[in-house]
Formats: C-alpha cells, structure tokens, sequence
C-alpha cells in the first residue's frame, strides 16, 4: 500500500530513466545503513516454504521469483534487492568496456497497456566497475547472474571476444551466467540468436567458462542463454536446438518485444523493446514451444508480463523452473513478490501438488 499510495505516484510524476536511478541508489543506500537490511526484510520479505525452494545447477533457490536482467545494471543495489523476497536475481546486462547507451530519453512508459519501452543500449560502467560493486556486496543471501552482452563498437564476427572477456572479468562473482543475444536495441545484436553465430559464440562461452573453472579449482557455473520472443517457430526450433547442442545449462524466455499489437498508450511509437502485460501471453508460448523442443530436459527461466501469481503459474505450467519479474515490479511494487509467492502457493494447493516443481509442464501433459 506504500508504494501504490506513496512511492509511485511520486516515481510516476518523474522521468523515468530519474526515477529508475533513484530507485536503485535508494535501494543501495538504505541497505548499507545500520539496520537498513533488516528493515527493507520486515517491510518486504517472504517467508521461506519448503513448497516454493528448488536446488537447480547445483543453486539453492529458496523461491521461484526472480528479478529479472535491466534494473540493476551496474550491481549497486544487490544487498537492497536481496532483502525484498526475490529468489534470485540478474544484474546487468554489462560490457567489457562502459558505455553510455543510446540517447536520452530512452525509456518510455505506458500505463494505460501496463507496459514499458526501452531502448537503453546496454548503458553500464563495464566490467572492471561492476567487479568491485560485486565485491563490496560480500556475502549474499540469493543466487545472482550476471548478464554479459557485446559493446555496441564490437562487430559481431568479433562478438565471441567480448562475451569470454566479461566471462574472464566475472567468473569469480556470478553464481551463474546469462548470454544475452536477444536485446533489440543493440544494433545486429539479434543476428548472433541464429545460425554459425550463434554456434560459434556458444562455443565460445563454454570454452571460456570451464578454462575459468579450471583456474578457479571450483566446481562449473551454469549458463543460460536469454532469448527473443520475436523469433519465428523454425527460428525458434533451430535456435533451441543450438543451445542444447553446445552444452548451455539453460534457456531464458523471453526478452522485450519489437511488436507493438493492440497497445494504446502515445507512447507506442517509440523505438525498442516492449515489455510487460503485451507481453504475457507471447512469453509462455514461446516457453511452452522450449520446453517441447527440449522434452522439458533444459531448465527455463521464463520471463515477461508477470503480474499476478496466476501469470507466473501460467509460466511455471508451460515450463518454467523459476520466473523473472520487472516491468510488474515497477507497476506493482515490492508488495508484488510476497503476493506472488503466497498466490503460487494457494494456486498448488487447489490443483493438489505439494511442490512447485510438480506443477513444471504440466500443461503439457
């Protein structure tokens, strides 16, 4: 009730991309606070169930619901974030070099569709910055995945060198690792989604991830690959299968869209992806398409349009393992993750399962 009455109209009378940074070096400082910690828990966190935890790529995930990629670009609020009820999060998507992104104003809000655009241009401090933001954080109370994409200046013949740099970069502070290929607002960046590229840039990945393995003397970190839900179905198909080919531990669907059907806000004709209610339904077809093509033996996060505990369930039925929220979190608030894991809850409870993990694909049966 804080929020919808209190913190949103005042972030909603601001412009955006403000409101964003003001919402993660808010989140930062409070939780750097004596205290700060425990009073960001009291206010937002979820109880623990032993319905809703998963061990996943040898991860301990204590609920379903994630933070998705985008709000925390940079690693700065990850003690914050931790304290609110996630079951994980990502932060990033970051570049081996810090880059400025693409030019202000470059996000873009669409309450009448419930919907957000954006065309950001993975904006972060790169590598180097993000390390020692990792590194104060310290101990951590929830797996983290670092999102690793290319610099805009990189060709993507020359793609590959990027993605092992921030592997290389990173390795020691990631629980797990993110490729992503799927962003629209990266010029070409979606051409490494098919084909040789997308082959060759796996190969890669996996190559840089177990010579990190290696050096470390630790056991492997999982991989996942973060795709568009734009593709096609043969796209899809061919695609899918490429990333069960290389070895990748698994699939994140979906990114923000470039289709712009039925929304109604001004706003609509802004360039970038879409993300958002738009994009529920799309999402979970695209997740229950990956979870046939895989025969439901690759793990998928599933991600876009989460607003209600029946949309992450939707998601978790089609196929997900765990779900990622952020559009839903900026139209709903921290009060969304407690809502979400409660409704999951009674939403297993009516269809008779006793674990989340039950209810994985079970609309496919």
């Amino acid at each position: 009730m804080l929020y919808k009455k209190l913190g949103k109209p005042l972030l909603f009378r601001m412009d955006p991309e403000k409101a964003h940074h003001l919402t993660i070096d808010g989140l930062s400082a409070v939780s750097r606070f004596p205290g700060g910690k425990q009073l960001l828990k009291s206010m937002y966190g979820v109880a623990p169930s032993s319905k809703m935890a998963q061990h996943l790529w040898g991860l301990q995930f204590a609920n379903p619901i994630g933070l998705a990629a985008g709000l925390d670009k940079n690693a700065k609020a990850v003690k914050g974030f931790s304290q609110l009820g996630f079951g994980f999060m990502e932060v990033g998507t970051i570049t081996p070099k810090p880059q400025p992104g693409n030019e202000l104003p470059r996000l873009f809000r669409l309450p009448e569709d419930k919907a957000l655009i954006n065309r950001m241009g993975f904006n972060n401090v790169g590598t180097d910055e993000m390390a020692r933001n990792l590194q104060k954080t310290g101990k951590r109370d929830i797996p983290v995945a670092i999102n690793i994409g290319k610099n805009k200046i990189t060709p993507n013949e020359q793609a590959e060198e990027d993605y092992r740099a921030c592997i290389r970069e990173l390795y020691t502070y990631g629980d797990f690792f993110v490729v992503n290929i799927s962003s629209p607002n990266t010029p070409d960046l979606r051409n490494l989604q098919h084909g040789n590229d997308l082959k060759r840039l796996l190969d890669a990945v996996t190559a840089e991830m177990q010579l990190q393995q290696k050096k470390s003397g630790g056991t492997g970190k999982p991989v996942l690959v973060k795709i568009a839900p734009d593709l096609t179905d043969a796209e899809l198909e061919l695609t899918v299968h490429a990333i069960k080919d290389s070895g990748i531990s698994g699939i994140i669907a979906t990114n923000t869209t470039l289709s712009r059907d039925g929304l109604v806000h001004t706003n609509r004709g802004q360039a970038g992806g879409l993300s958002g209610r738009p994009l529920t339904e799309r999402s979970t077809e695209v997740i229950k398409r990956v979870y046939q093509l895989t025969e439901g033996k690759l793990p998928i996060i599933g991600a876009g349009g989460i607003f209600t505990a029946q949309d992450a369930y939707d998601k978790i039925k089609a196929g997900a393992s765990l779900v990622e929220v952020y559009t839903g979190l900026i139209y709903e608030g921290p009060g969304l993750l407690n809502r979400l894991n409660k409704g999951l809850q009674e939403l297993l409870q009516r269809d008779g399962y006793s674990h989340i993990s039950q209810a994985i694909g079970a609309d496919q049966n």
